[in-house]
């Protein structure tokens, strides 16, 4: 009876429940979520629907606080950003417009963690203006407050999400296709896809940083959670936060050890070491140091003493989970429901206004007063909550979708401190990235017997932030479920081990996800065709790939992680495109692609070998125990493509000398060109003997390709050279 009348009352709840039909469901609101709200829209899908939990749009730009970009790499032992692209590049330059506009420069913050910074009402701002052409156009539809609840599968495919809200009744939305960039990957957990939480064990995968077996923490352990602490000055005026209930200053003992202030202008470039403390770590507006008006003054906390693990939980909240469902405080925080997990993220704000606590009381009493001190720092109001703490903690690490492929440590680890190639560079490569394998410290040491007491932060032997990475690719199929339909993975919901998704988890990397997964929704919907189709579909993964080259209503994607190549480059496309498909390898040692240098003879003949081997009526390598010519001996690499280009072509009779180390000009091009029988023009006579630049080269060789007949080859995983079998001399 207690039953029937409970659904007597749920009835007109249900009966009101709202029902929209779509294209495409994006569910979040994070960055991801976003790009692949802009992108699906720019290429033509009619009716995207985007789901959000919250009113802000943005993720970690925004709702997350994280209002200084992490984007570092090294070339030549210096720290400088990974070079940008996409809808990240367009988003940039939309934060650099507005820093420019608002304080008269576009780099305020002099961070110590990043060059590019903006606060997060601004970036809420900017999020909304990226969507807003689309949303008045009628393509999207943005409904917020509402947290998925269920999703129902027909036939192995996703076709409806119901979101339940607080505010309002119920909402199902049905769609052809979903993309789940959740900040959990609620979407994918709800359709019963196959995902992973928590750990890889070394079984798994193989790799080196994973453990044997679980112990206490078990499967709860990930990268820890944090909220940001955004402040402004007072300008003098004591803004001292109220003791949170659990502070105890043995906690944040980390702190009583460094300095919490520096004066430093990062003139010397980030992470120059004198200008690290909790205060310039994150700074977002500088005003002393650039002249600003008083009051102008910004930054935010977001230092590792803050962070806040997800396993070996204080007694308070295992209590509080136990209440909601027996069991609940020993389950990965991905399996619980978003009442739940709110628990934990109370415990998390109290722990991050103990950090706040800590430095405008213990450490300022410790340095003495002065200017910059965190006493005269208050919490900035713009997030509109009760705690002018933001909506959302930064989340490092969700659900990892169990997709057609799995990227792994051992696929992008590197053998030395400075970033090369990964051993692993997929051919359907949606974009390139590099970042260390950085792990927050993920587990806590109790300093009492008592679990509701101080506890300090680990960081164990294997989940650290010192392992270096090389440059990579992510591959189109990490984006597609090993065995559900209708549903592609974004945001951190994607085909990783939970030891590289601490490597691929930045700004810029996941809204290239969200681009990457907007394209393959766009050309899934377009095609009529399942995403699994699609990316097993070589000529369709070459089409793609070009789609997101060429970026279609704003900069391109780079798909090949070339350090010097932007997508401003006349020669973007062209270099990606002969990247992408092994055609233009990097030197291993050299990380930039020289685009002004002029090409040798040698090089240039490799080429043209390699575009001939893509092309349809291709012939086979040749052999040949002589070789060729005097000055290419047998051991000379570039021998066996030099022999296949004249070999197949009409060069004969042969010169005894071939001399490829000799600069090769435009008269050099169009004559091999013509004796291969590929496409030559007028334009390259013109040249003459001018020297023919790695650009150019790129260029004219991306146009013979595409003229020629290209015959589509797609590696499911490059071997140990990154070279397609067809390619690779025999």
């Amino acid at each position: 009876m207690r039953f029937f009348l409970s659904t007597l009352l749920l009835l007109p709840l249900l009966a009101s429940a709202e029902v929209i039909e779509a294209d495409l469901l994006i569910v979040g609101g994070s960055e991801s979520a976003c790009a692949a709200a802009i992108q699906a829209a720019r290429l033509g899908v009619k009716k995207v629907v985007l789901v959000n939990d919250i009113d802000w749009l943005g993720g970690q730009f925004s709702a997350e606080g994280v209002g200084c970009m992490d984007e570092w790499t090294v070339i030549n032992g210096k720290r400088v950003n990974f070079p940008r692209s996409g809808l990240f590049l367009e988003t940039i330059q939309r934060i650099r417009a507005h820093n420019s506009a608002k304080y008269g420069k576009a780099c305020p913050g002099n961070s110590f963690c990043g060059t590019e910074t903006i606060e997060p009402a601004a970036a809420a701002k900017i999020f909304e203006e990226l969507v807003k052409p689309h949303v008045e156009s009628g393509t999207l539809r943005i409904e917020r407050h509402y947290e998925p609840h269920s999703v129902t599968v027909k036939n192995g495919c996703v076709t409806a999400t119901t979101f339940h809200s607080a505010r309002s009744s119920p909402l199902t939305v049905k769609a052809r296709l979903t993309i789940d960039a959740s900040d959990w990957g609620d979407v994918i957990r709800l359709s019963g896809a196959k995902y992973s939480a928590g750990p890889d064990l070394k079984a798994r995968f193989g790799e080196a940083s994973a453990p044997e077996s679980f112990d206490d923490a078990g499967a709860q352990e990930m990268n820890p959670i944090s909220y940001c602490v955004v402040l402004r000055e007072t300008q003098g005026k004591d803004a001292t936060v109220p003791r949170p209930p659990s502070y105890d200053p043995r906690s944040f003992a980390a702190l009583d050890k460094i300095p919490p202030w520096v004066d430093s202008d990062m003139s010397a470039g980030i992470y120059s070491p004198s200008g690290n403390s909790p205060y310039t770590h994150r700074r977002l507006v500088d005003r002393w140091h650039n002249g600003f008006a008083p009051g102008t003054e910004a930054t935010f906390i977001n230092y590792p003493v803050q962070d806040y693990p997800l396993c070996q939980l204080p007694q308070r909240v295992v209590d509080a989970l136990e209440k909601t469902e027996a069991g609940a405080s020993k389950k990965n925080i991905v399996h619980l429901s978003p009442a739940q997990r709110r628990i934990i993220f109370e415990d998390a704000k109290g722990h991050a206004l103990g950090v706040l606590h800590h430095l405008q009381t213990a450490v300022h009493d410790r340095v003495g007063d002065f200017p910059q001190s965190f006493r005269y720092l208050k919490l900035t109001d713009e997030f509109g909550t009760a705690d002018n703490l933001p909506p959302k903690p930064y989340v490092r690490e969700g659900l990892r979708l169990e997709a057609m492929t799995m990227l792994r440590e051992q696929d992008i680890r590197a053998r030395s401190r400075e970033p090369k190639w990964a051993k692993v560079l997929p051919t359907d490569a949606v974009f390139a990235f590099q970042f260390n394998i950085d792990f927050h410290p993920t587990r806590r040491n109790y300093l009492t017997a008592d679990r509701n007491g101080p506890w300090q932060y680990i960081h164990t032997k294997d989940r650290g932030w010192h392992t270096d990475t090389d440059r990579a690719v992510f591959p189109m199929r990490g984006l597609v479920p090993v065995e559900m339909d209708g549903l592609l993975g974004a945001g951190k919901n994607i085909g990783v081990s939970s030891v590289v998704q601490s490597a691929l988890r930045l700004h810029g990397q996941t809204m290239h996800v969200g681009q990457a997964a907007g394209t393959l929704a766009w050309m899934s919907l377009r095609d009529g065709a399942p995403p699994r189709q699609i990316v097993s579909e070589p000529s369709k993964t070459r089409e793609l790939q070009l789609k997101l080259a060429r970026g279609h209503g704003g900069p391109g994607i780079l798909l090949w992680p070339w350090q010097d190549i932007t997508p401003e480059d006349l020669h973007f496309e062209a270099v990606n495109m002969l990247s992408v498909r092994g055609i233009w390898q990097p030197q291993p040692d050299d990380v930039l692609f020289h685009p002004g240098r002029t090409i040798s003879r040698g090089e240039l003949a490799s080429l043209l070998a390699r575009v001939c081997r893509s092309l349809k009526d291709s012939k086979e390598w040749p052999h040949s125990d002589k070789p060729l010519y005097t000055d290419v001996p047998a051991d000379n690499p570039m021998r066996p493509f030099i022999e296949a280009m004249v070999t197949w072509g009409d060069f004969a009779p042969l010169a005894a000398k071939f001399t490829p180390d000799q600069p090769a000009n435009w008269s050099t091009l169009h004559t091999w060109l013509t004796r291969l029988h590929l496409p030559a023009t007028r334009g390259q006579l013109d040249q003459g003997k001018q020297p023919l630049s790695r650009a150019e080269a790129a260029i004219q060789l991306w146009r013979v390709l595409q003229l020629g007949g290209e015959v589509f080859h797609i590696v499911a995983d490059a071997n140990t050279n990154n070279v397609p079998d067809h390619l690779d001399p025999k």
